[in-house]
Parts: C-alpha cells; structure tokens; sequence
C-alpha cells in the first residue's frame, strides 16, 4: 500500500511563495499520474495539476497556470509543487495523489480516479 506524506504548507501574505512536497513510501508505477488537488471550505475538492510519470507531461487547472509549477525527483520518489505569487483564493488543504494514467500520456481529473492520497497540508494566504 502506497502511502503520501505532504509537507510544506503554511500561512503567507499574497504575493510570496511556498513549495509542498509529497513523499511517497515506495515505487509508484509508470503509467501513473501523481497530483495535487485542494479543497477549500465549503468547496468541492478540485484538482490542481499533475504530472504523468512516464511520459513527463505536465497538467495545471487554468487558475494557477503561470503561478505554479509541479515537479517530480525520481531518486527520491517526491512530489514537489511550487508556488507562487500566491493569492487568497490559493487558500485550501492540499492533497497530493497517485492513480492511472492515460496511454496517451493524459491524466484523469476526476478525484475517484485516484488510489492513494496523502493527508492533506493546509495553505492559508492572506491578503
């Protein structure tokens, strides 16, 4: 069983910048995706981006397209997720994922999709 540890979250002023990490306790396969997702209060859970194992590619919801940026260190099986120019509409918990991918090197959007999760970092940006 895969487990996801998040790490790096916090409280910050708009405008600054904060990178979550996700290890994950052992191999995950190639033709996955791993991601993040967040959900703020009231909120549905919604994904963030992701990136496909195998094929590199690299996904981003529209919102955070130029501000964040989603990486992956293979050596140490971690899942990083930049952030920057943070704004306050950013704040939520933030849940890294692992689940399949698409052949075509795509990945799922939807969060039932996704097998393992971690336990969640929570971001507070204020304004």
């Amino acid at each position: 069983q895969v487990q996801l540890v998040e790490s790096g979250g916090g409280s910050v002023q708009a405008g600054e910048s904060l990178k979550l990490s996700c290890a994950a306790s052992e191999y995950i396969s190639s033709t996955y995706c791993m991601g993040w997702f967040r959900q703020a209060p009231g909120k549905e859970r919604e994904w963030v981006a992701f990136i496909h194992i195998r094929g590199g590619n690299l996904w981003y919801t529209d919102s955070v397209k130029g501000r964040f940026t989603i990486s992956r260190d293979n050596a140490k099986n971690t899942l990083y997720l930049q952030m920057d120019y943070l704004k306050p509409e950013d704040t939520a918990m933030y849940y890294c994922a692992a689940g399949p991918g698409l052949s075509s090197g795509a990945c799922y959007t939807s969060t039932g999709v996704y097998a393992y999760w971690g336990q969640g970092t929570q971001v507070t940006v204020s304004s």
